[in-house]
C-alpha cells in the first residue's frame, strides 16, 4: 500500500473530525476538549503554532494526526486516527513515523503524547518508533492513563 502525507487544508478539516470521533466513540467517549479541538482545529492547533497532517492512500484520506505546540521545541503528538478499514496495513506506523520526521523539520527536540493502555496497537507503534513511558502527572483527557515522550535531540 502506498501512502503520502499532506499538510492541513481547510477542506480536509471534516476528515480530521470524522476520523477522530470514530475511534473515540469506538473506545471511549468524545470529551469537551475533543469537540473543541476537532471542530475548531484551526483555532485549537494551527493558530497556536501546531500542525495537522493527513494520510492519503490514492485519492482517499485514510488518517490524520496533529502536532500541538506545547512550548518552544516541544510538541504533543495528538489526534492520531486511521480509518478502521486501513488498520493493519501499516498506515498507523507510516503516519506516526512521518509525523516524527515533520516534528524534526519544525526543530522540535521532544514529542509527548497521552494515550490509554487499552490501545495496544498504538502503544506498540509508539514504542517501536522510540517513545518511552514517563510518569503521567495530569492530562486534559480523562481517558489518558499513559504518557510517553520521544527525545529528538538533547
Amino acid at each position: 500500500m502506498e501512502f503520502q502525507i499532506e499538510d492541513y487544508q481547510p477542506a480536509y478539516q471534516p476528515y480530521f473530525e470524522k476520523l477522530n470521533k470514530a475511534w473515540l466513540e469506538e473506545y471511549f467517549k468524545v470529551e469537551t476538549i475533543d469537540r473543541y479541538v476537532l471542530e475548531q482545529a484551526e483555532d485549537a492547533i494551527i493558530r497556536k503554532g501546531g500542525k495537522i497532517y493527513f494520510l492519503k492512500s490514492g485519492n482517499d484520506i485514510v488518517g490524520t494526526v496533529a502536532l500541538r505546540f506545547v512550548e518552544p521545541g516541544v510538541y504533543e503528538l495528538t489526534k492520531m486516527a486511521v480509518d478502521k478499514a486501513q488498520r493493519g496495513t501499516g498506515a498507523g506506523q507510516y503516519l506516526c513515523s512521518s509525523t516524527i520526521a515533520k516534528a524534526r523539520e519544525l526543530d522540535a527536540h521532544k514529542l509527548i503524547l497521552y494515550t490509554n493502555s487499552i490501545l495496544k496497537n498504538a502503544i506498540h507503534i509508539y514504542h517501536k518508533l522510540g517513545f518511552t513511558d514517563i510518569p503521567l502527572v495530569s492530562s486534559e483527557y480523562s481517558r489518558s492513563d499513559t504518557k510517553m515522550e520521544l527525545i529528538l535531540k538533547s
